[in-house]
């Protein structure tokens, strides 16, 4: 006959008896308690083997200071141009559970530099679910989306860092920033008074460094607007700024391209001189970037910019001594002129 359990004195404590067919038999709970501990060693041995434990409930100190090791490396890598380097640290950083907004933005900046925007776009999401008030995250979204030609999108959230920033008395982008990227923004979708306003704000900002290409990008609003005065005095305001940062230049590329862009400048100021109908003053501006485009050695722009010269100079002469007329007299190129044959 089959022996059941029974319990002694203490009825909180199981006896086990001895079944007549199977030998002892084991309370069902005991299995459950060993399947229990081989699946949390399991996720343990996992979790080690990556050499990190991924419950966030769990991290000392010592995963703390080995993620905060892999983001420096990380950050390190990305500066140094080793971008998948940089992007394998800052995973680590992203599975150790030590999250970090930060490990995403970081993350998501070297996948934009290697034209995987996809995953960037998803780690710049995943850092503004993480923190809603990180401005950085909602810039470079944006500057993806603009990349993206996304630029509603791109609007939403240059509007969302500007709110962030405003509430913040040190944010992370200063307002200077995000108001000339909303002004280039403005700009691209022809949108010549929100630009011409937002590249103001940002000029007016005490914050950050003044770039000549928010003076230049605000005369190219101005000069869509017909306002040529104020985009001439824009593109003067750039070259001063471009002026003083060649005093402290030391990398010839840098200086070369500082250079170019003050003859570019100097020949857009020529071409509004002209829609004022001042000649004189645009040749003056046109011989300023002769005189770059020869110390650039840039013979070919050297030369065009000579027969521009030239030409505008005949057309002053021409201005300043006109042929007198002897009488009613037609030449025959007027004559065809006239009649539509020319």
């Amino acid at each position: 006959m089959r022996k059941i359990i029974t319990r002694n004195a203490n009825k909180n404590a199981p006896v086990a008896t001895k079944s007549g067919n199977s030998g002892w038999t084991t309370p069902i709970y005991v299995y459950w308690f060993i399947i229990l501990f081989f699946i949390a060693a399991t996720f343990y041995i996992l979790g080690r083997s990556h050499g990190m434990i991924h419950n966030p409930a769990t991290l000392n100190e010592e995963i703390l200071m080995q993620a905060n090791d892999y983001f420096n490396a990380g950050k390190l890598k990305l500066e140094s141009g080793d971008i998948q380097g940089a992007i394998d640290d800052l995973t680590a950083v992203v599975d150790s559970g030590a999250i970090s907004g930060s490990a995403y933005i970081a993350r998501g900046e070297a996948y934009m530099l290697l034209g995987d925007y996809k995953n960037a776009m998803a780690d710049f999401n995943s850092a503004i679910e993480h923190d809603a008030t990180n401005v950085i995250a909602f810039y470079d979204k944006a500057l993806l989306e603009m990349r993206l030609e996304d630029y509603d999108a791109a609007m939403i959230d240059i509007n969302n860092a500007l709110v962030v920033a405003a509430s913040t008395d040190a944010p992370s982008v200063p307002l200077r920033d995000l108001y000339a990227k909303r002004g280039q923004l403005n700009l691209w979708q022809k949108n010549w008074d929100g630009a011409i306003a937002d590249y103001t704000n940002s000029l007016a900002r005490p914050d950050g460094t003044v770039s000549p290409n928010v003076y230049a990008e605000r005369a190219e609003a101005y000069t869509a607007k017909g306002d040529y005065v104020d985009a001439i005095n824009d593109y003067a305001s750039a070259m001063q700024v471009i002026k003083e940062q060649l005093s402290g230049v030391i990398d010839a590329d840098a200086g070369e391209k500082l250079s170019r862009d003050v003859m570019l400048y100097t020949e857009k100021t020529a071409a509004l001189y002209l829609k004022l109908d001042n000649k004189t003053a645009a040749k003056t501006s046109l011989e300023g970037a002769y005189q770059i485009a020869v110390a650039l050695n840039d013979t070919e722009t050297a030369e065009n910019l000579a027969k521009l010269i030239s030409d505008l100079q005949s057309s002053i002469d021409a201005d300043e001594n006109p042929q007198p007329t002897q009488g009613n007299v037609i030449t025959m190129d007027q004559a065809k002129i006239a009649t539509g044959d020319l």
